[in-house]
């Protein structure tokens, strides 16, 4: 019922573009990808709502055309990305203060820009923040294939960190366990697999994990936990089961696991003042970037006019495929 509601309250309209401020830049958007927070904005059952009408998207990359005479920091034919939630990045030019972008090399592809501030940015934080890994420790994710996922494989990787990843099982299975392995993937499981004593086979060649990243709810997660070591952490950053975490007493009480929360926009708005944590963060990832070491999601290009062809497919169940909006 969802979905073509959520679709309906969307129109294509032609707008004036706003005029520019002496602290504004006008940007002509690129590309914007279609993410589940997107969606949950749309439904109403996002943390944060922006008043009606609205222009949607929260993610992206354009060119700067044209800056305010107060604008130091950037100038025309520099590429920049939202610093903010709800910038609405679904257009095709748009009129910004200087102070909600953020620039970005332009020697990166322009998928991986379109794509680098939310789901990257996720994976490199609960990487870095909850549990001090170190080459040879390992990690546990469900959602393996989401695009944080994809960049939590990645990222690990590239710092010799093990990854054991869960996805659900579905018709074209061997094909979504290639393509994980293919990105630097320890270990692909489905969830049936948690549960059997199969997995003991793994922990032959790896240690039990410190973190687990979680993005299900539900069983998923109560299955996940018993593989952590006593006094990991537990990160839950998504809850597409839309079921709640369920802990087991003896998981607290015996092995004392940690139970933590992870919104990118929240630390986005602690680290307002603190400007270097983000370009320190921004500059590691384009360094991964550029040596090939974290790709762009799996992505559907769109063009802005098929957007209703896009929402849909992005609230498909089993897409291991981003939808991202031309502009």
């Amino acid at each position: 019922l969802l979905m073509p509601l959520c679709v309906s309250l969307f129109r294509l309209k032609d707008l004036e573009v706003a005029k520019l401020g002496d602290s504004d830049v006008r940007v002509k958007m690129l590309a914007a990808p279609i993410n589940p927070a997107d969606i949950n904005m749309i439904q109403g059952t996002y943390a944060i709502l922006s008043p009606l009408p609205t222009v949607g998207g929260n993610e992206g990359v354009g060119e700067v055309l044209e800056v305010g005479r107060h604008v130091a920091a950037l100038k025309p034919g520099d590429w920049v990305i939202p610093a903010v939630t709800g910038l609405g990045t679904w257009r095709t030019q748009g009129v910004f203060p200087e102070e909600t972008l953020l620039k970005v090399p332009s020697d990166i592809p322009v998928l991986c820009a379109a794509t680098l501030s939310v789901n990257p940015c996720t994976a490199y934080r609960m990487l870095a923040d909850f549990e001090t890994l170190v080459p040879g420790d390992s990690i546990i994710q469900n959602a393996a294939n989401s695009g944080v996922g994809q960049a939590v494989i990645q990222i690990a990787k590239a710092s010799g960190i093990k990854t054991i990843n869960v996805v659900r099982d579905r018709p074209d299975l061997p094909k979504l366990v290639e393509r994980l392995l293919a990105l630097g993937a320890d270990h692909v499981i489905t969830e049936e697999m948690l549960r059997k004593p199969e997995m003991k086979d793994i922990f032959k060649s790896i240690p039990k994990p410190r973190l687990a990243l979680n993005c299900v709810g539900g069983k998923s997660t109560t299955e996940m936990l018993r593989h952590l070591q006593p006094k990991g952490t537990m990160v839950t950053y998504g809850g597409m089961a839309k079921q709640p975490v369920m802990v087991p007493v003896s998981a607290f009480i015996f092995r004392d696991v940690r139970l933590r929360g992870f919104w990118m926009t929240q630390w986005k708005k602690e680290h307002a003042q603190d400007q270097e944590s983000l370009t320190s963060m921004m500059e590691a990832l384009c360094q991964l970037i550029r040596r090939g070491l974290l790709t762009a999601p799996a992505c559907t290009e769109v063009p802005l006019q098929d957007y209703k062809a896009a929402l849909e497919a992005a609230m498909k169940p089993f897409t291991s495929s981003k939808q991202i909006l031309l502009l």
